[in-house]
C-alpha cells in the first residue's frame, strides 16, 4: 500500500453532527468564497466550471465507525460539494439487502452527480439498476469491512446474500478502497472460496478484476490525538480495553487474560469502554464483578473529550478481537501514547510491532487469553520502544483521499 505524505502537513479537524434516528438526507454546504459575476469575456459555460464537483455519499448502515469516517471525509475535503444519505444501523439483514429499495423514492437519486461514494453495506449494483440517473456516474466503494471475513456469532441466520451484495458492489464500482490490506486480502480470498463451491457457469478471474481496481486507504487518525512518547507504568499498568462489547471482540479471551494476570500476581488497573448494546456477552458482567476493585472506568463514555482524556492516562491498550478490519480504537490509543497488546492476526501486523503481538489460538479462547497474559508480563519486564502510527495521520492521508476522489472525476 502507498500513502501520500504532505510536504507541509496542516491540521485538519472533522465536524461531528448529531446522528438521526431515521433515514436522513444531509446536504453539506462548506464555506466558499463569494462568487463573482462572469466578466464580458467569460461565458456562462466557463463560469459554471468553477462550481465544486457534486458527490453523493451513501452510508447504508451508519454505525459509529462508518459515521465517523463519513463526517471526517466531508469535513476534510472542502473542494467537493457533498450530500449524504444514511440509513440507521439496525436490522442488519434488511439493511444490507434492502438499502437500494429503501432509497427507491429518494429525490436525490434523480439529481445530477459527478461521483457516488458508497460504504461497504451499500448495494451498488442495486442502486444503479433502480436509478437510471446514476448508471453512468462513477462509484467509489469504501470497504470498512467485508462479509466474507465477518465471524458468525452462532445466533445469526446463515445466508449468502450479504456476501453477494459485497461481491456485486465491488464488481459494479469503478474503484474499491479498503481500510486495511488484511481487509482487501480476506475479501479476495473469500470470493475465490465462494466461487470455488459453485456448480457451474462461474466466470474466471473475478477476484483479480476487483483487485486490479483496488487500493488500501485507511480511516485516518486525527492529528490532535498524537502526543509525545510517555512513560509506561510497568509496575501496575492501567489496562484499556476500548471496543464494541460484542462477541467478535473476544470477551472470553479478555476474561481469561485478566484471570491469568491475577493468578500470576501482576498488579493492574482496568478500564473497559466502548459501545454497549441491550444484549451483550455474559463475560462482561463476570469481569465487572470479579475485578471491581481494579476498575478505573467502566462503560461507554459520554463524549469524545472524555474518551480522549482516558487515552492519555492508560498504559496498555488491549485487543482480544477475532474480528477487526482496521482497529481504529487501537490506532487512536497508540497515537495517544499507549503501548499495544494484540493477537497476531487480522490487520494488527500492519502497524503493531512484533514484540507487542501475542500468539493467536483461534480454536482455544482460554489458552489464547492465558498466553496473552504471559506475553504482557514479559513485555512489562522489557518494554519496547513505542511506535506512533504516523502513516495513519489525517494530515498524511488527506491528500491521498483527494487524489483518489478527484481522479475518478477526470
Amino acid at each position: 500500500m502507498t500513502f501520500v505524505p504532505m510536504q507541509n502537513p496542516g491540521t485538519w479537524h472533522w465536524l461531528f453532527t448529531t446522528a438521526q434516528a431515521f433515514r436522513t438526507s444531509i446536504r453539506y454546504t462548506l464555506p466558499m468564497p463569494e462568487p463573482h459575476p462572469p466578466s464580458s469575456e467569460q461565458t456562462p459555460a466557463a463560469a459554471s466550471t468553477q462550481a465544486r464537483p457534486r458527490i453523493l455519499l451513501l452510508s447504508g448502515y451508519d454505525a459509529g465507525s462508518h459515521r465517523r469516517w463519513r463526517e471526517q471525509l466531508v469535513a476534510t475535503q472542502p473542494a467537493f460539494d457533498w450530500t449524504a444519505l444514511t440509513l440507521p444501523p439496525r436490522y442488519f439483514r434488511w439493511r444490507i439487502r434492502g438499502n437500494a429499495l429503501s432509497w427507491l423514492d429518494e429525490p436525490a437519486m434523480q439529481e445530477r452527480w459527478d461521483l457516488v461514494v458508497a460504504t461497504s453495506m451499500v448495494d451498488v449494483a442495486g442502486i444503479r439498476a433502480l436509478h437510471p440517473a446514476l448508471r453512468d456516474v462513477p462509484v467509489l466503494l469504501y470497504m470498512h469491512e467485508n462479509q466474507f471475513a465477518y465471524p458468525d456469532s452462532g445466533d445469526q441466520h446463515s445466508s449468502v446474500d450479504p456476501l453477494m451484495v459485497n461481491l456485486y458492489s465491488a464488481l459494479s464500482a469503478e474503484r474499491v478502497a479498503f481500510n486495511s490490506d488484511w481487509n482487501r486480502r480476506s475479501f479476495l480470498d473469500g470470493i475465490n472460496r465462494l466461487l470455488g463451491k459453485l456448480p457451474d457457469a462461474v466466470p474466471h478471474g473475478v477476484a483479480d478484476r476487483i483487485d486490479a481496481k483496488s487500493t488500501v486507504l485507511p480511516v485516518p487518525i486525527d492529528d490532535a490525538l498524537f502526543g509525545a512518547p510517555r512513560r509506561i507504568n510497568s509496575a501496575c499498568p492501567h489496562l484499556l480495553w476500548n471496543h464494541r462489547r460484542e462477541y467478535d471482540k473476544g470477551p472470553d479471551r479478555l476474561l481469561a487474560l485478566l484471570a491469568e494476570l491475577e493468578a500470576m500476581g501482576q498488579p493492574f488497573t482496568l478500564s473497559v469502554v466502548g459501545e454497549q448494546f441491550r444484549r451483550e456477552p455474559a463475560e462482561f458482567n463476570d469481569i465487572q464483578q470479579r475485578f471491581a476493585e481494579r476498575i478505573t472506568h467502566w462503560g461507554f463514555l459520554p463524549d469524545r473529550a472524555s474518551y480522549d482524556r482516558l487515552l492519555t492516562t492508560a498504559d496498555i491498550v488491549i485487543s482480544t478481537a477475532t474480528h477487526d478490519f482496521q482497529g481504529l480504537s487501537m490506532l487512536e490509543a497508540m497515537a495517544a501514547g499507549c503501548l499495544p497488546l494484540a493477537p497476531d492476526r487480522l490487520s494488527y501486523p500492519e502497524y503493531i510491532p512484533d514484540a507487542c503481538r501475542y500468539p493467536a489460538i483461534s480454536t482455544d479462547p482460554l489458552a489464547e487469553g492465558q498466553g496473552a497474559a504471559r506475553h504482557l508480563v514479559a513485555l512489562l519486564k522489557n518494554l519496547p520502544d513505542q511506535r506512533s502510527p504516523e502513516e495513519w495521520r489525517l494530515s498524511r492521508l488527506q491528500p491521498a483521499y483527494y487524489a483518489l476522489i478527484a481522479g475518478l472525476m477526470v
